[in-house]
């Protein structure tokens, strides 16, 4: 069965990410923080993300949010790299 897109929460969460990102290149501009200190803290929400949710859904939709969390590790979206 085809799952229907909810949109107003994906836009929502696209919004979030794109101010997370926003402000963890920001903070790497000003030298508040280093590229490790920005992996770091994405590393750290994915793994708040591994071992949640109970139902198979739960565990789905986290499963989920980890593997976009270790994708922007691997792409440098969040961090300038020369």
């Amino acid at each position: 069965m085809i799952e229907k897109i909810d949109i107003k929460g994906t836009a929502a969460g696209m919004a979030a990410l794109s101010i997370c990102e926003s402000l963890l290149l920001a903070m790497g501009d000003l030298k508040i923080m280093g590229e490790a200190d920005a992996v770091g803290i994405i590393s750290d929400a994915a793994d708040a993300h591994r071992e949640v949710g109970a139902s198979s859904t739960d565990k789905a939709l986290n499963l989920e949010v980890v593997a976009i969390l270790e994708r922007i590790i691997a792409g440098g979206n969040s961090v300038r790299r020369p």
